[in-house]
């Protein structure tokens, strides 16, 4: 403050004002999930690790489970990459192609893809 006076906090920080550490969902070959209790009672199903997806091909206008190789390309953070953190955003490697993630495996607990 300009005066020098000591600053005073408006409020404290409220329940729903809390956050939680980011997820970081890794390729491996053991899936692992985990339900968190969120606001309102409900829960969520975390994903920690992860080897399958669920890829959509636009073309053939199909849905299949594909096994993820590695992380391409990640625009959350360029170090993801090689630690090979999945969010949502990612270009992934799979048998079929390459795809983008569409959701949030840290919050819906499953991964899902479009062909690119």
């Amino acid at each position: 403050m300009e005066s020098g006076a000591k600053y005073k906090k408006p409020h404290k920080k409220k329940k729903y004002a809390l956050g939680r550490q980011p997820t970081m969902t890794k390729i491996d070959d053991k899936d692992a999930r985990v339900k968190i209790k969120t606001r309102g009672g409900n829960d969520k199903s975390r994903l920690l690790r992860v080897k399958i997806a669920n890829i959509y091909d636009p073309k053939k206008k199909k849905h299949s489970k594909t096994e993820i190789i590695q992380v391409l390309e990640n625009p959350a953070n360029r170090h993801y990459v090689r630690r090979n953190v999945i969010t949502k955003g990612t270009v992934i490697k799979t048998k079929v192609g390459d795809a983008k993630v569409t959701s949030r495996p840290g919050q819906d607990g499953v991964v899902n893809a479009v062909l690119v």
